[in-house]
């Protein structure tokens, strides 16, 4: 029997990227997936793919739309045992002294409304349902960022690191009925959109030149990653047979980002023999 066999997940930002990967993977295990997703076309690509998950195109920052698809989910699957906030957009790089200051207040409204909000609100919508199911399990996506510096600009970090505190803090709230934990990528190559207050809202991060040099360069397994390297976590953390007392941790998938050691900038020191 398959870890997460008849379980039924709700992933956000599930069409595409890490998302759709692990609702590939859940699938493949024998659970039954729905998503909540912004974008109608790869929310249909998906259907297309996918005869037995329901999408949902909703705004994961809309408590009601959260609402809808876990009331879709449960109307077509029955229940809920597992929550995954997924959805994310990234800022880019973009340093405090280049941001400027009238347009700073409304790009940190809108990352942090999609990176941190998004997830209270889909946590709280599938809070009920979830109470209902034996060994219920909230997984969120985090990201480097939130453990170390450069991954992004201020406001991606400053994003990812209360997504941190979220899933520690909610670990303790729900306990002892449901587990919450994190997994946190290194650099991947998917389709993240940047912030739509600063004109990032069509750069997508796949498309960013030399970014799987860039990527492969900053961990120490020398390797950018794919969406789909980091889907057997979600199962692991998932699945009550394996990780039943496993709460308010994060796992790092990353390349090995916290090993790498100290790195020296250009012209930095030399050794001599």
């Amino acid at each position: 029997m398959s870890w997460l066999e008849e379980r039924v997940a709700l992933i956000t930002g599930g069409a595409s990227g890490i998302g759709f990967a692990v609702a590939e993977r859940f699938l493949a295990e024998g659970a039954k997936v729905a998503i909540l997703d912004r974008s109608k076309e790869d929310v249909d690509k998906v259907a297309t793919a996918h005869d037995d998950v329901v999408g949902v195109v909703g705004d994961v920052t809309s408590y009601q739309d959260n609402v809808r698809a876990v009331q879709k989910t449960v109307q077509a699957f029955g229940k809920l045992d597992v929550f995954i906030g997924n959805a994310g957009i990234f800022d880019y790089f973009v340093h405090l002294a280049d941001c400027e200051g009238e347009k700073l207040g409304k790009a940190f409204d809108e990352i942090f409304s999609v990176n941190v909000k998004a997830y209270l609100l889909g946590a709280r919508a599938a809070l009920p349902e979830l109470l209902k199911c034996d060994d219920p399990s909230v997984i969120f996506t985090v990201s480097n960022s939130g453990f170390y510096t450069s991954g992004g600009g201020p406001l991606y970090t400053a994003s990812k690191h209360g997504v941190v505190g979220v899933v520690r803090e909610l670990a303790y709230e729900l306990a002892p009925k449901i587990r919450v934990n994190g997994v946190a990528p290194g650099g991947t190559i998917t389709g993240l959109r940047g912030i739509e207050k600063l004109e990032q809202g069509d750069t997508v991060l796949s498309t960013v030149p030399d970014i799987e040099q860039l990527m492969s360069t900053t961990n120490p397994l020398q390797y950018a990653q794919r969406p789909a390297d980091h889907a057997g976590l979600y199962v692991l953390l998932a699945s009550p047979q394996n990780s039943r007392a496993v709460t308010g941790v994060v796992i790092n998938s990353d390349g090995g980002l916290g090993v790498r050691g100290m790195v020296q900038p250009a012209g930095g020191m030399e050794l001599t023999s």
